[in-house]
């Protein structure tokens, strides 16, 4: 079995996370500007078994797209152009950034670390890819 990476889509920055080879454990992995985002994951993807993407997909509360929605169905193509052999996993994203910061909090992390969007991003992906982990486990 590969590894699932979470991928929280920004218009600037992208978060990355990824799974464990037996996809029980979601954990953060980078976050980097978007523009490089393909480059990364063509070199992680040679580099390690990958069996697919969890893509989160900004919505609105009523559920109604927003306005990077079409930015991620896009990446979401440009994901199964490039890497034809693996999946990719549409993941309702809603509050994950309100969460991804409650969890720092939580966690006692710094104001300094918190500052830092790269660290929100990558923390929001991870929490894209385990909401995914957590839907496949109760089909």
């Amino acid at each position: 079995m590969g590894r699932i990476i979470g991928i929280d889509l920004g218009l600037k920055r992208t978060g990355l996370a990824v799974t464990d080879p037996d996809q029980m454990i979601a954990t953060p992995l980078h976050a980097l500007e978007t523009v490089h985002l393909m480059v990364y994951l063509k070199k992680y993807c040679s580099n390690e078994d990958v069996d697919g993407f969890a893509l989160g997909e900004p919505l609105k509360p009523d559920g109604s797209p927003t306005h990077t929605t079409e930015a991620v169905k896009q990446m979401a193509e440009k994901l199964k152009e490039i890497f034809p052999d693996k999946e990719i996993f549409l993941v309702d994203e809603r509050y994950t950034s309100s969460l991804a910061m409650d969890a720092m909090l939580k966690g006692g992390t710094s104001k300094k670390y918190r500052r830092n969007k790269g660290n929100i991003d990558k923390i929001s992906a991870t929490i894209i890819l385990q909401s995914y982990l957590e839907r496949k486990s109760n089909r």
